[in-house]
């Protein structure tokens, strides 16, 4: 279990123990979850028990990376991720606590 949050990328799930709240994100909360070869496709951001808007600044940040974002609860996030790495997906998830 990961009260506190979790971080997924495709080689590696760890606690995420110092995560902000949705509207305290930043590249750099997320460590080096970008830091994968080939880079990911996209951020699932799991935003906890319902639905949040990531700040702008946030998203623009990750999106001049050439990464996108899909903001969702964290369990349609946990969902999602599960379908898309059964495809292959080359995706990050960083998934805020309930």
């Amino acid at each position: 279990m990961f009260p506190d949050g979790l971080l997924l990328s495709p080689a590696r799930a760890m606690a995420w123990a110092d995560a902000p709240g949705v509207d305290g994100l930043t590249i750099e909360s997320l460590g080096d979850l970008f830091d994968i070869d080939p880079r990911p496709e996209f951020l699932l951001l799991g935003t906890g028990a319902g639905l949040r808007q990531p700040p702008r600044p946030f998203v623009r940040a990750v999106e001049a990376l050439g990464i996108g974002v899909e903001a969702m609860d964290s369990r349609a996030a946990a969902r999602a991720w599960g379908v898309l790495r059964a495809e292959e997906r080359q995706i990050v998830a960083a998934l805020l606590p309930l």
